[in-house]
C-alpha cells in the first residue's frame, strides 16, 4: 500500500473521464439532432453528408429552374390561346369581307375590326416574362439536373418575319384583299397549331423532368438522414447509460480516494 501513487484512483479517475466525454457527446447529439456534431464523431461519415447536402442543394436549384421554366411555357400558351382566339375571328371577317352586297363603307367597319385584332396580334409580340421575351425565335437553354444538363426550348416566333405579322397587317377593306388577308389567317392558324404543340411538349418533358428532381432531392436526403440525424430513442438509452456511469465512476473516485487514509491509519499506529 503506497502513498504516493494511488492507482485505483487514477484508474478511476481516466474511466470517470470516458464517461463524462461519452455523456457530453451524447448530450451534444440530442441537443443538435445530429450524429455529426465534430467531424471526429464519423470522418467518412462527414464527407459522405457533405456530398449528398452538395447534390440535394443542386438538385432543388435546378428543379427552381424548371418551375421557372414551366411558368414561362404556361404564359406563353395562355396568350397563344388568345392569338387564335383572334385569328379565328380574323377569318370570319375576312370571309365576310369578300361579300359582293356590302358596300364599301362597310367593308371599311370589317377592316376597322381586322386592324385592331391585329394590332393585339403585333402588341403581344413584345410581351416578356422576367424581362425574357415570350415571343422570339430564341432557342432557349434550361437546367434539368445538378450536373448541368440542359433542355433546350425552341421559340415562338411573332416578329415581322412571321406567318402571324403576315396575317395581322393584312387589309381586308377590298374583296382581292379580303381573299389574300384569309389564306395569310389560314396560314398563321395553321402555324399557331405547330407552335402550341410544340409549347406543349415542352411543357410536359419538363414536367416529367421536374417530378424526378423531386423523387431524387427526396431519395438523397432520406439517405443523408441515414447518416447525419440522430436515432433519439437509442441515443437516449446511451444518454442514460453515461449518466449512470459517470455517477458510478464519481462514487468510485470518492472511494479510491479513501486508500490513502488508510495508509495514514497504519502510521497512527506505529
Amino acid at each position: 500500500m503506497v502513498i504516493n501513487t494511488n492507482i485505483a484512483a487514477l484508474d478511476a479517475a481516466n474511466d470517470l473521464n470516458q464517461s463524462n466525454s461519452a455523456l457530453n457527446a451524447s448530450l451534444a447529439r440530442l441537443s443538435t439532432g445530429s450524429q455529426l456534431v465534430t467531424a471526429a464523431d464519423n470522418p467518412a461519415g462527414l464527407a459522405e453528408s457533405i456530398s449528398l447536402n452538395a447534390q440535394i442543394g443542386q438538385t432543388n436549384a435546378a428543379n427552381d429552374n424548371i418551375g421557372n421554366a414551366v411558368s414561362f411555357l404556361q404564359t406563353q400558351d395562355g396568350y397563344l390561346q388568345q392569338i387564335g382566339t383572334a385569328l379565328d375571328q380574323m377569318a370570319s371577317l375576312a370571309i365576310e369581307a369578300q361579300d359582293g352586297t356590302i358596300s364599301s363603307s362597310q367593308a371599311q367597319d370589317y377592316q376597322k375590326e381586322y386592324a385592331a385584332l391585329g394590332s393585339y396580334i403585333n402588341a403581344t409580340a413584345s410581351q416578356t416574362f422576367n424581362g425574357v421575351s415570350l415571343f422570339s425565335n430564341a432557342v432557349l437553354s434550361v437546367t434539368t439536373d445538378g450536373s448541368g444538363g440542359y433542355y433546350l426550348m425552341n421559340g415562338v416566333d411573332l416578329g415581322q418575319t412571321s406567318s402571324y405579322y403576315t396575317a395581322a397587317n393584312a387589309d381586308i377593306s377590298t374583296s382581292t384583299g379580303a381573299t389574300t388577308a384569309l389564306s395569310d389567317v389560314t396560314l398563321a392558324i395553321s402555324q399557331l397549331g405547330t407552335d402550341r404543340a410544340g409549347v406543349g411538349a415542352a411543357e410536359e418533358r419538363l414536367q416529367y423532368t421536374g417530378q424526378a428532381l423531386t423523387v431524387l432531392a427526396t431519395n438523397l436526403t432520406a439517405a443523408n438522414s441515414q447518416i447525419s440525424d440522430v436515432d433519439v430513442a437509442t441515443e437516449s438509452t446511451k444518454f442514460a447509460k453515461e449518466q449512470i456511469l459517470v455517477q458510478s465512476g464519481t462514487a468510485m473516485l470518492s472511494q479510491a480516494n479513501q486508500d490513502p487514509q488508510n495508509v495514514l491509519k497504519l502510521i497512527e499506529n506505529i
